[in-house]
C-alpha cells in the first residue's frame, strides 16, 4: 500500500478548499479524479525499495563509555534518480546521534551516511531491522520497506586503569631486571643467573662455590617465578548491584579483573575467571596468551548484578574442582559485613588451606566524605552516623577475613585496581605465590 505523505495532504486540503469555493458535484468529481490519477502515476513512478541495496556498517567491539561508527550505505542500481529516508533499530542505550538518513541518489549511484555511538551500559546489542522509505519524484507518496540486516555489537566492560596496568608492567620488568626504582629492590624467589658483584649487591646474594672459582666475587641473582596461576572470583551477587560513583560496584569489580589479567599474563603468570551469583555465570580457564585479556573481558560483557545472595562456597568448590594447582583467588566483592560474617567467611575455610586468598573491595567515596562532614542540622547527623556506621562495619569485616589469612584490598574506585594489582606484585615478589 502507497504511504501518503505531508504533501499529499497539503495538496488534498488545497483541492477541497477549492471545490467548496466552487460548489459543484462536477468539480467534485473532477478533482478526486485528478487526485487519484496523480497518486497512481506516484506509485508507478515510485522506485520499490525493495530494488535498492542497503547495508549496515558497526564495530563489533566497543568499550563503554568509548565511541563507535555506524554507517549506512544505499545503493541505486536503477535507471532513476529517487529519495531514500531510512530508520534504523538501534537500542536508546547505544547512544546514536542518529537513527535516520536520508539520501538523494542519482541513477546509478551509492552514497553513505554515518553516526555516532556512545553507549551507556555493556552487553550485546543485535540490531537487525532497517525501515527503507523511497519517495515517489512528486512527493505524494512514499513506499516503504523492511530490511533484515543483522548486526552484533558488543559494548566490553570499561577498561579504565589500562595506562596503570601498562605503569606496573614496566616497573615490574625493571625491578626483574634487579635495577634500582623508587619502590625498591626485586629480590625473586626463582633462580636466574650469575654475575659479578656490586657495591648495591647484599652480602647474602654472594654465591661463594662460584666466587672461588673465579677472580671477583660472584652474586646470585633472582627473579619472580612465573607460569603462576591467578583466578579472578568475580561476585556478581546483590551486593554488587549497588552504585559507587555513577556506576554499579560489578563495573569497577570488571576494570579491576581486567587490569589484574593483564599485569599478570604480562609478567609470565597465567590468569582465569570465575563469574558467580547464586550460581557459575561464566569460567574462563587460566591462561598467559595474548588473546587471554579478550576472554576475560568478552565472558563479562553480558553478565549483570543478580538479586540474589551469591553462593561463595559453591563458587570455590566450582574453582577447586576445575583448578587444582595453587593459585591466587582474587575475590572480588564487597565488605558488607553481614554478607562476610554469614557467607564468605564460612566459605574461605574451603581454599584458604591450598590457596592464596586476597579480597579486593571498593570503597565509596560519599560515604568517607559523609563521615567526616560537618553536622550543620538533623538530617547532616544522621548522615554522618550512618556513614561511620558503615565504614565501621567494612573495618570489622576487613579484621574478620585478615584473620582467615586474606589480603584485603578495599580502596576508592578510582584507584582499587591499581592497588589490587600492586597487592599481587607484593606478594609475588616475596614469593607468597
Amino acid at each position: 500500500m502507497p504511504v501518503p505523505t505531508a504533501r499529499l495532504a497539503v495538496v488534498a486540503a488545497v483541492a477541497a478548499v477549492v471545490v467548496f469555493l466552487a460548489d459543484s458535484p462536477v468539480g467534485l468529481l473532477l478533482v478526486n479524479s485528478l487526485l487519484v490519477a496523480a497518486v497512481m502515476v506516484e506509485w508507478v513512478r515510485t522506485v520499490p525499495p525493495g530494488r535498492l541495496g542497503v547495508r549496515r556498517h558497526v564495530a563489533e567491539v566497543v568499550p563503554l563509555g568509548g565511541t563507535a561508527t555506524v554507517a549506512w550505505e544505499v545503493t541505486n542500481p536503477t535507471g532513476h534518480s529517487v529519495r531514500v529516508d531510512i530508520a534504523d533499530e538501534l537500542a536508546p542505550s547505544l547512544g546514536a546521534s542518529t537513527r535516520r538518513a536520508s539520501f538523494d541518489l542519482a541513477a546509478a549511484t551509492s552514497a553513505r551516511r554515518e553516526a555516532t555511538l556512545r553507549p551507556t551500559r555493556r552487553g550485546r546489542f543485535d540490531p537487525a531491522e532497517v525501515v527503507v522509505r523511497t519517495t515517489s519524484p512528486w512527493g505524494l507518496l512514499a513506499r516503504q520497506q523492511t530490511f533484515e540486516l543483522p548486526n552484533t555489537l558488543r559494548v566490553y566492560p570499561s577498561f579504565r586503569s589500562r595506562q596503570e596496568a601498562e605503569l606496573r608492567i614496566d616497573r615490574a620488568r625493571i625491578l626483574d631486571v634487579g635495577l634500582r626504582s623508587a619502590k625498591g629492590r626485586g629480590g625473586g624467589t626463582e633462580f636466574d643467573q650469575l654475575r659479578e658483584y656490586t657495591p648495591d649487591d647484599e652480602f647474602r646474594r654472594i654465591d661463594w662455590a662460584a666466587t672461588a672459582r673465579s677472580t671477583s666475587t660472584i652474586v646470585r641473582t633472582y627473579r619472580a617465578e612465573r607460569n603462576q596461576t591467578v583466578i579472578n572470583l568475580l561476585d556478581n551477587g546483590r551486593v554488587m548491584a549497588s552504585t559507587v560513583g555513577g556506576a554499579p560496584r560489578v563495573e569497577h569489580a570488571m576494570d579491576a579483573v581486567m587490569m589484574l589479567t593483564t599485569v599478570a599474563t604480562r609478567l609470565g603468570d597465567r590468569a582465569g575467571l570465575v563469574a558467580f551469583d547464586h550460581e557459575i555465570r561464566a569460567v574462563v580457564t587460566p591462561g598467559h596468551g595474548t588473546g587471554q585479556l579478550a576472554r576475560v573481558t568478552d565472558a563479562m560483557v553480558e553478565l549483570e548484578p543478580s538479586l540474589a545472595e551469591s553462593d561463595y562456597r559453591s563458587a570455590f568448590t566450582t574453582t577447586l574442582a576445575r583448578f587444582r594447582r595453587r593459585a591466587l583467588l582474587v575475590i572480588h566483592t564487597d565488605l558488607v559485613e553481614q554478607a562476610v560474617s554469614e557467607l564468605l567467611v564460612p566459605a574461605l575455610s574451603v581454599v584458604a588451606r591450598s590457596h592464596l586468598v586476597l579480597v579486593s573491595s571498593t570503597v565509596d567515596p560519599d560515604v568517607v566524605r559523609w563521615a567526616g562532614a560537618e553536622v550543620t542540622d538533623r538530617e547532616s547527623a544522621y548522615r554522618r552516623a550512618a556513614a561511620i556506621a558503615a565504614i565501621d562495619e567494612r573495618r570489622r569485616a576487613t579484621a574478620r577475613l585478615r584473620a582467615l589469612g586474606a589480603t584485603v584490598v578495599d580502596a576508592p574506585p578510582a584507584t582499587m585496581a591499581a592497588r589490587l594489582s600492586d597487592a599481587y606484585l607484593q606478594l609475588k615478589a616475596v614469593g607468597g605465590l
